[in-house]
């Protein structure tokens, strides 16, 4: 029996503990499918996004005492969940999306293999392990001396970032997918003991909530730039010499606060606990034993700031063989399965991407969600809290929702369907075409009070409180 968007917004929301009832404040509208996949890619858009939405209508009424209205049209949380590609600055659409080497390649034994080699570092260690310049066509002939698994193994284990094409069914039999499937699709569990920290004073659901935000690429910086468009003050940390892909820092740094902080270096690592320890939210992608090398585990974390909810991001999850695995949508989506579908039903021999980056998006918007719900948990009962995530599971979760026949046959959105849900803004990179937020609160309306900036463009410090 295929559920609808309100029973898996349902679903969604009743696992993080809210209650039943407010789901009465929600309008959903639209009805799949609406972009071509054999996946609900409306439906997990649609449902991600209003689950965050009714998180904060629900702390502004714990606020204020007053009650708003959530609508998310799912047509807007679409184009919301491939905002990156309907961003324009100063007229200008985006660049090439993807290094000269990324992509799809064959292998030794006809199977398919992914690199992702957006920055640098992972590019040579690509090149390094095939022993070869890093052109499309060595890197294909190096491939050709390898089997697929041993290449995924090899690559993994000289720090490459690459995925091997399975079908749904070869992954599910691996130990790594097992151990996943005993976990839900995200959790939110008390770390420590804390006194419970009220509300600060402020006009929006999130007003005074500081957000650190040490995340890239598309997942973990969507987490931020939601919770900013609720009110939070959110700060990018990013360093000066660590790689970004200049597009999506501009699409998801709306809203925030960007600050230099050098964590290889014990001076660095002070000013960031100056940061946590007067923060409400620690949003992170590490992988678990480098941010606990820099002393920012979890449980450092609900030390340094009792009453801290802290957000984990991973690729696959922190259970199972891969927990340390590095990881990107694209590669998860091939990994697990997805691209191997969707080719199929194309009639493809090869993969087919799904029509959204929706592991990476959804996946930030849960976060979102699972970092309001556990702070609203902390003003009502205290402790520290801990919210994990990961690419892995979003995708489990998605494809659980059910698959959509001939869905591959649907058009694409249209253009004048996507721009009824463009602003334009102005920026520190010129003036910006950007989507606005698919939450549509009656009370609060979302927004992003501080313009997109330059990385680095502010001092490491919080601003006063309202």
């Amino acid at each position: 029996m295929t559920r609808n968007t309100r029973e898996i917004l349902t679903d969604i929301w009743t696992s993080a503990g809210g209650d039943s009832s407010a789901l009465d404040d929600v309008t959903l509208t639209g009805q799949e499918p609406q972009l071509p996949s054999t996946f609900r890619v409306g439906a997990g858009a649609q449902a991600s996004i209003a689950a965050t939405g009714l998180a904060a209508a629900q702390i502004w009424k714990s606020r204020s005492g007053q009650s708003q209205n959530v609508a998310v049209d799912m047509s807007h949380a679409l184009v919301e969940c491939r905002s990156e590609r309907y961003l324009r600055v100063d007229g200008q659409p985006p660049g090439p999306t993807w290094d000269a080497i990324a992509g799809i390649y064959r292998t030794r034994d006809r199977r398919f293999v992914r690199l992702h080699t957006n920055f640098r570092h992972h590019r040579d260690a690509v090149c390094k392990v095939l022993n070869c310049k890093p052109e499309r066509d060595e890197v294909q002939a190096a491939l050709m001396q390898w089997d697929a698994e041993a290449f995924e193994t090899a690559a993994y284990a000289g720090g490459c970032v690459v995925a091997m094409m399975r079908s749904h069914d070869e992954w599910s039999a691996l130990p790594h997918a097992k151990a996943l499937a005993e976990l839900p699709s995200f959790s939110i569990e008390k770390i420590g003991e804390a006194a419970p920290k009220p509300w600060p004073a402020g006009d929006r659901p999130l007003a005074g909530i500081r957000v650190l935000d040490l995340s890239r690429v598309i997942a973990g910086p969507v987490a931020g730039r939601t919770l900013a468009a609720h009110g939070a003050d959110v700060m990018l940390i990013s360093g000066p010499d660590l790689p970004a892909i200049p597009w999506l820092t501009i699409d998801t740094g709306r809203g925030k606060l960007t600050s230099f902080v050098e964590l290889k270096s014990e001076q660095g690592r002070g000013v960031l606990r100056d940061l946590l320890a007067q923060a409400d939210i620690f949003s992170q992608g590490y992988r678990p034993r480098s941010i606990a090398a820099l002393g920012f585990s979890p449980e450092d974390a609900a030390r340094i700031s009792p009453g801290i909810v802290y957000v984990s991001l991973s690729a696959y999850g922190h259970a199972g063989p891969w927990a340390e695995r590095r990881g990107f949508d694209s590669l998860v989506q091939t990994a697990t399965g997805f691209n191997h579908a969707e080719g199929q039903a194309a009639g493809l021999d090869g993969p087919k991407e799904l029509p959204a980056q929706l592991l990476d998006h959804a996946s930030g918007y849960l976060m979102a969600f699972g970092a309001m719900m556990a702070r609203a948990r902390q003003s009502r009962e205290g402790g520290s809290w801990h919210v994990r995530v990961s690419l892995a599971q979003t995708g489990r979760w998605l494809w659980n929702l059910g698959r959509v026949v001939d869905g591959l046959k649907t058009p694409d959105l249209k253009d004048d369907t996507v721009q009824r849900f463009i602003e334009e803004i102005p920026s520190g990179f010129g003036p910006l075409r950007s989507v606005r937020h698919s939450a549509v609160l009656s009370k609060t309306p979302a927004f992003w009070a501080r313009p997109a900036m330059p990385l680095g463009s502010h001092p490491p410090q919080w601003p006063a409180r309202g």
